[in-house]
């Protein structure tokens, strides 16, 4: 659009990046760290997406409140000092950024990560720089699947809900955009599973097909 008035935002973990390696690894320092003992990458996937603190509550059963804070103090720890050790862009992520962003389309993040982690991890990963505003866990006091991060931005860029749109691999996304009113988009290769991503008004297979929905056309607001 001409103008640029219009918001792409993304999910960050299993829609923009492959972090689920360590968040593996900083999921089963913290277990054994406790005496408990570690569980796999499946395991770890089926944790994520409610952020930090929900993970380490479901995968401390029967914890006290004191061993889950211990916990979430030794995930973010480890997290924070290899949060990008194994973690990696999906195929096609840098190059369809800079192709949105060659069309005028203004992008964020919105995350269940603790934003400090989230600018930490897209800046080692070099893509820091397409993203006018990151929203992580930890900025608002609601997080996603509720639609008040979504919101927020759509006010702060002044941009209408039908000119924004929610890409993300899980319910949370889907639900969040849903909530606000923007179109949603959901993604295959993420950590959700593809019944979270049902009412999605898109869904796409690989991250360079988002450059041919119609709703990131150049006239994505007139195909609505």
């Amino acid at each position: 659009m001409p103008d640029g008035n219009n918001l792409i935002i993304f999910d960050l973990d299993g829609t923009l990046i492959d972090s689920l390696a360590d968040l593996t690894d900083a999921t089963n320092h913290m277990l054994i760290t406790l005496g408990r003992p570690g569980i796999g990458r499946e395991a770890v996937r089926l944790l994520v997406g409610q952020g930090a603190r929900r993970l380490v509550e479901r995968a401390l059963t029967g914890a006290s409140e004191a061993e889950i804070d211990e916990g979430l103090r030794l995930f973010l720890d480890y997290n924070h000092r290899h949060i990008a050790d194994r973690t990696v862009l999906y195929p096609g992520v840098a190059e369809t950024l800079a192709l949105l962003q060659s069309r005028g389309m203004r992008m964020a993040v919105i995350s269940n990560k603790n934003v400090a982690l989230c600018h930490e991890v897209l800046n080692l990963l070099a893509v820091d720089t397409y993203f006018e505003a990151v929203l992580g866990a930890d900025s608002l006091p609601f997080r996603k699947p509720s639609p008040e991060p979504v919101l927020k931005l759509l006010a702060d860029f002044g941009v209408a809900s039908t000119r924004a749109a929610m890409i993300g691999d899980s319910i949370n996304d889907i639900a969040a955009g849903k909530g606000a009113g923007v179109a949603t988009v959901g993604c295959t290769w993420g950590y959700g599973d593809l019944p979270e991503l049902a009412d999605a008004d898109y869904q796409v297979d690989t991250f360079p097909e988002l450059l041919e929905l119609p709703l990131l056309a150049a006239q994505w607001v007139v195909a609505r």
